[in-house]
């Protein structure tokens, strides 16, 4: 019992350690992410599996994104809001391939890293330089894109590399489109049925509903998680439906 009371203090300390990771200081202008966007639209098919040998054989046009990504440090002065989200979920989602890619042939994302989350998961790799500041992809998830944009659509929009995972979207995020493509990213992950199993009476959902239910409910108040998923899904959802919770596949996405 001790030894799990120090983990998880451990954990914690860490959490708070990693919360305050100073953001490069930037002057940048927003980018563009065309690179990316054509290939995504190249070696990611449109039910979301990804090419992994695609991207290594395509790995000159892959780096000069990369290259591209860690040069221009969002900042407030110069970046609109929706320039800020779409680059770190594009971020979120090359780096995320990067790190598969360079480890490939490989069953799971999880087996890259360790097995104790926030301490020495994959997630917890510092591989990302943007500017002279080294991240990793917790960094991007939980210190950026959960804390500073409060936007659960990002849940459905970055892609972790697992079947289980909303699938990676085989075109680039960009400002003018970044409302529409949330949205239509939350409509095909809840109403995919391999990710979530929902009829009237009974639903079975992913257990990002319940690892960020949080994040989910913010707005809602007592309705919770169910309201969210109601305002997306295809099927009228009863209130005194049942939930559960479907097992979670890491194998990789390809």
């Amino acid at each position: 019992m001790k030894s799990i009371l120090f983990l998880f203090s451990f954990v914690f300390l860490m959490l708070q350690c990693s919360s305050k990771i100073q953001q490069a200081p930037s002057t940048s202008m927003p980018i563009k992410h065309d690179i990316w966007d054509s290939l995504l639209k190249k070696h990611v098919s449109d039910k979301g599996n990804v090419n992994y040998k695609g991207f290594i054989e395509d790995q000159a046009s892959f780096d000069q994104y990369l290259d591209l990504l860690s040069n221009n440090h969002p900042n407030k002065d110069n970046w609109s809001k929706e320039e800020q989200l779409a680059y770190w979920i594009n971020a979120y989602n090359a780096f995320t391939v990067k790190i598969v890619a360079d480890n490939y042939p490989v069953k799971s994302i999880k087996k890259i890293g360790g097995f104790i989350p926030f301490i020495n998961s994959v997630w917890d790799k510092q591989f990302i330089k943007i500017q002279g500041q080294k991240y990793d992809l917790n960094n991007i998830e939980h210190n950026i894109l959960r804390t500073e944009f409060n936007e659960p659509r990002i849940h459905f929009a970055i892609n972790c590399a697992s079947v289980s995972c909303p699938q990676l979207r085989n075109e680039a995020y960009t400002a003018d489109k970044i409302e529409a493509q949330l949205d239509h990213a939350a409509h095909l992950f809840i109403n995919d049925s391999e990710k979530n199993n929902i009829t009237p009476n009974k639903i079975k959902i992913s257990k990002i509903f319940s690892w960020f239910q949080g994040d989910f409910t913010k707005s809602l108040g007592p309705a919770g998680v169910m309201a969210y998923i109601s305002k997306y899904a295809e099927t009228e959802i009863m209130r005194d439906a049942t939930v559960s919770y479907m097992d979670y596949d890491w194998n990789l996405n390809e």
